[in-house]
């Protein structure tokens, strides 16, 4: 793993998912092959294997105490492009203080990770208004986590880190995005832990050769993905869960 201290120009950015989004650090430790924050690549200048760089954007909290009053409140998305909970934000903590202060100025956040290490900010997340935080969790079963995510913390970990964040009183929801194999048991394994849930397909550009790889060609047809999201929605319906299905 290449680590790169720098310093970003500027952190609380407009998004096309959300208002705003603030992404503390480029590339991400995770290394999702399926993941289409690859594309990075192409404006960063690096050179290496997409989940084998980190720039930490050491800065990032100074520049948003800055940016946060010259621009109109409305929700951020923390992250778009990396996960904000990756091993090095242990040590940085540079997801945390850009947390406390968009808690102190009383502005929405949607928090998306695939890491337990969110739950060492539950005191900070406990003081966000209008604060929510969710997991990415593709399947239930970790070893297709394992052939996708190979970085990735286990699933196990993730449901218990929703579990623990609902108990604390934070709003929290379950990105199954993508739908992979083995998802189908996720209404089970999650309910009581999450407040909504959002599927996806897997739709990136290089997902033929991803399945293809690992010889799960039948598992990318629209009539898996649709009886699969059929499945868990009724599942989560069971407990009172809304879903929002897409793609």
């Amino acid at each position: 793993m290449i680590v790169k201290e720098i310093y970003a120009k500027s952190i609380l950015s407009v998004s096309k998912i959300y208002p705003y989004v603030i992404n503390p650090y480029t590339g991400c430790a995770h290394c999702c092959s399926y993941c289409y924050a690859s594309f990075m690549k192409r404006f960063t200048g690096h050179t290496e294997p997409w989940g084998q760089f980190v720039d930490v954007k050491v800065n990032a909290a100074d520049l948003l105490r800055h940016e946060i009053l010259k621009k109109k409140m409305d929700r951020v998305w923390v992250s778009g492009v990396c996960d904000p909970y990756q091993p090095l934000e242990a040590k940085y903590q540079l997801t945390r203080q850009c947390l406390e202060i968009l808690a102190q100025y009383g502005w929405p956040v949607t928090v998306q990770t695939r890491s337990p290490l969110v739950l060492r900010d539950i005191d900070v997340l406990q003081k966000g208004e209008k604060f929510e935080v969710g997991c990415s969790i593709t399947t239930a079963d970790d070893n297709i986590r394992r052939i996708f995510e190979p970085s990735a913390p286990p699933i196990a970990e993730r449901i218990r880190t929703l579990d623990e964040l609902h108990k604390a009183g934070i709003k929290t929801y379950v990105m199954i995005a993508p739908l992979l194999p083995g998802a189908e048991g996720l209404a089970e394994e999650l309910a009581g832990k999450v407040d909504s849930v959002l599927i996806d397909r897997m739709n990136y550009n290089h997902s033929d050769w991803i399945y293809k790889k690992h010889r799960l060609e039948k598992f990318k047809t629209g009539e898996y993905y649709e009886g699969a999201a059929k499945m868990l929605t009724a599942g989560f319906q069971k407990s009172g869960v809304p879903v929002n299905i897409v793609g």
